[in-house]
């Protein structure tokens, strides 16, 4: 295992405000120094844009691009680089899917599979495309605690399902899916599976080949990198298919007068204009730093102060704990009698950053039964000396003195 003060001290977020007490990290996570290092060193040092130049920097800028995507896919176990295509975030990425892939192949009569816990990006899409080609959405019956059911999952096939659309981890109760065994229910059905990985990839070991899945759906800024990118992986023969969002430079072969358009191969084809370079470079080097901590260290760690912090809150007489059975950081809760909203300006007087509202998730009201709640998301540079200084603070909270915070 890693040793928290040392990893603690590679974070200047932490460093430079040594009173904050950072619960937010499902929003965005802090940034190592070696990655903003590495943006530094490319705003200095290489800053010239890719795949176009005839000279030394350009080269060497386009080769650690590449090089970029390569470690990529060997962190998630793509067995082919050019799978892995670069995108503007998550919410990009899951665009990219629907309109790419579902807008040309869904009909009227075809249905798409998800649930209450999805995340706006990863729903609204589907959204338009089934408004635009006749599809439907159809809602995976989940457990009273937002927990997946597999077996109403199963009650829900008909040939008549083509696309899963379901997180990894739910980015609002911390639970993980069974994801291989949702994949291979789907495959027997000739249905295609999108995982919203963003906040299962910085937690967890996830392993495109082992579990077999059509598309994952990922951002560099969850994972210690830059913001500004995103990563879509899909199977090459599904990316094959699909047609680009963006047209424009660096995505074309050749086109004429006529309007007759070849595109590159993927996967080129998806990436028009110049990226976020410098984004994809401390994305490589947040990846590398990742691996050096150990993903499966991550997780034991994000495990541990999950239970930790649940623990400590049940505890509590004034609080409701969401998601007892979290183990990936995300705990969600409130203070009973106090607006959640309230409740985390409380907490920002006393220097602790939460997120409170709906998270991104409108639907989850349908399951838990309340549109607001407080989310507490950890990752492993978060200690349990910074959760009992907020228990301390959440115990005795009060509408009263949350009222005085505001005025």
């Amino acid at each position: 295992m890693f040793d928290i003060n040392k990893v603690r001290n590679d974070f200047p977020m932490i460093r430079n405000n040594p009173n904050l007490i950072y619960f937010d990290s499902s929003a965005t996570s802090f940034k190592p120094q070696c990655v903003i290092d590495a943006i530094n060193k490319y705003y200095s040092f290489d800053n010239v844009n890719i795949h176009r130049g005839d000279y030394d920097i350009s080269y060497r800028v386009s080769k650690a691009y590449e090089d970029t995507r390569k470690n990529i896919a060997k962190f998630i176990n793509a067995d082919d680089e050019r799978c892995i295509i670069y995108t503007n975030g998550a919410t990009s990425s899951l665009n990219l899917l629907a309109y790419g892939y579902g807008k040309k192949y869904l009909k009227k009569g075809d249905v798409i599979l998800t649930s209450y816990v999805e995340h706006a990006s990863s729903i609204l899409p589907w959204f338009n495309v089934c408004k635009e080609t006749g599809a439907s959405i159809k809602y995976v019956p989940l457990n009273a605690d937002g927990s997946f059911n597999i077996d109403k999952y199963k009650e829900c096939f008909n040939d008549n399902i083509k696309i899963v659309a379901l997180p990894y981890v739910s980015n609002v109760l911390g639970y993980i899916y069974p994801a291989k065994e949702i994949i291979n229910i789907a495959h027997k059905y000739n249905a295609i599976v999108s995982l919203d990985g963003a906040q299962a990839v910085p937690h967890i070991k996830v392993d495109v080949s082992d579990l077999d899945v059509d598309f994952l759906s990922f951002s560099s800024h969850k994972m210690l990198g830059p913001a500004g990118v995103g990563v879509l992986y899909g199977k090459y023969e599904l990316l094959d298919m699909m047609d680009p969002l963006y047209y424009g430079g660096d995505s074309n072969a050749r086109f004429d007068i006529e309007g007759n358009l070849i595109l590159k191969n993927i996967p080129y084809k998806f990436e028009s204009g110049t990226p976020c370079i410098e984004g994809i470079l401390g994305l490589n080097s947040a990846i590398n730093y990742l691996n050096e901590i150990g993903i499966d260290n991550i997780a034991e760690y994000d495990e541990e102060l999950t239970k930790y912090l649940i623990d400590k809150l049940s505890s509590l007489n004034n609080v409701t704990v969401y998601n007892s059975a979290s183990t990936t950081g995300i705990v969600t809760f409130n203070v009973n009698g106090v607006f959640a909203q309230d409740a985390a300006s409380y907490f920002n007087k006393n220097s602790i950053a939460v997120r409170s509202g709906n998270h991104c998730a409108k639907l989850l009201h349908n399951v838990i039964g309340i549109n607001d709640t407080i989310r507490a998301s950890l990752y492993f540079y978060n200690s349990k000396e910074e959760i009992d200084k907020f228990i301390d603070i959440v115990k005795d909270t009060t509408i009263e003195k949350c009222v005085e915070s505001i005025l």
